[in-house]
């Protein structure tokens, strides 16, 4: 029978509670600078751009990065996978919280750009692509780099499913009743 480590589990969940009160503040304020500026770099290779605020001018046209496009909410998932898995050490969970951070970090200012770019051509998809990157898109970046991140680390476990299996199977935790007869 497997030992369940029952400290691992209770510290992995507090520190998502924990998290995710604050998850839309902490994800702003970590990934909001980081965001930012490398889009308002690569614009700066194409176009004229200034700042003012969180809006990038790009040859007047202005480009508000708000708080959904710094998409918190997509970071605080990753963690969710990551933080919900068991069995995996410290080091090579830290390596692959950073790993999937920067990842999406990549796509995400990636996406700007390109979205970006398609509203200051005046491009008739933008409206449509804007949609898709929202609503489909950023799931599959997601999904993609979580199956990305436990390919590359050789993670084993399944995000909640193995805790409660490892918990259920113990017996420590969970009552198997059994059915008696009577006569």
């Amino acid at each position: 029978m497997k030992r369940v480590d029952i400290k691992s589990i209770i510290l992995r969940y507090l520190i998502l509670i924990f998290v995710g009160i604050f998850s839309t503040q902490i994800f702003h304020f970590i990934f909001f600078q980081l965001t930012f500026y490398p889009v308002y770099f690569l614009f700066q290779i194409f176009f004229n751009v200034s700042i003012s605020s969180n809006i990038l001018w790009v040859n007047t046209i202005p480009i508000e990065i708000v708080s959904a496009c710094v998409a918190g909410s997509a970071y605080f998932l990753l963690l969710i996978l990551n933080l919900s898995t068991p069995e995996i050490k410290f080091k090579k969970r830290i390596l692959m919280i950073l790993f999937s951070f920067f990842a999406f970090l990549i796509i995400n200012i990636l996406r700007i750009f390109f979205l970006s770019f398609l509203l200051i051509s005046k491009s008739s998809f933008f409206d449509i692509t804007h949609k898709v990157f929202w609503y489909v898109g950023s799931t599959i970046f997601v999904v993609g780099i979580w199956f990305l991140s436990v390919k590359i680390f050789g993670v084993k476990e399944i995000p909640f499913y193995s805790d409660i299996k490892n918990l259920y199977s113990s017996g420590k935790y969970f009552h198997k009743t059994k059915s008696s007869k009577k006569h």
